[in-house]
């Protein structure tokens, strides 16, 4: 049986903890944010768990099942 392949969008947009949580950063970071406020802009820089819904298949594209 072949290697499964880690999905390479989905390795570049979450990671594990160390107690195997996964998480995310926040959207809304990139670009237009002249018009953002700086406490709005600040609460964008924390990193996220993911959904319990959404866990299940990142974990799968991240070959970690």
């Amino acid at each position: 049986m072949p290697k499964t392949k880690t999905h390479s969008a989905t390795k570049k947009r979450f990671r594990t903890t160390a107690s195997g949580k996964l998480v995310r950063r926040h959207a809304f970071k990139s670009h237009l944010l002249e018009h953002k406020t700086a406490k709005r802009k600040r609460g964008f820089r924390k990193v996220y768990d993911v959904s319990k819904a959404d866990a299940r298949e990142i974990r799968r594209l991240l070959g970690l099942r």
